[in-house]
């Protein structure tokens, strides 16, 4: 037995819209919940900002790069170990890397 539901455009609409602003609101959810951490990405492998003249995401030209992001939980990033970093561990701000 076959049966057929007819929506009407404005079910759909209403629908999808309904959809997407839940997905946005877990979304920003998340992201209050991160932070960025400075000098715990991989080369290639930061989430954005990786100096002058650099586009954004995994454009970290070395491994620990100070001016060099990653998104991590809320509370995590100073625990993060980071060898170019003058505590040895993430920063919630850029700086310069220490030379070995």
């Amino acid at each position: 037995m076959t049966t057929k539901v007819n929506l009407s455009g404005a079910t759909l609409a209403l629908a999808l819209t309904s959809a997407l602003t839940l997905s946005a609101m877990s979304a920003h959810a998340e992201e209050m919940n991160m932070e960025k951490c400075y000098g715990v990405a991989l080369k290639g492998h930061n989430d954005c900002k990786a100096g002058a003249g650099t586009t954004c995401a995994g454009t970290a030209k070395m491994d620990y790069q100070g001016n060099a992001w990653k998104s991590v939980p809320k509370g995590s990033c100073e625990k993060m170990a980071s060898p170019t970093s003058p505590t040895g561990y993430g920063q919630l701000m850029s700086f310069m890397e220490k030379k070995s």
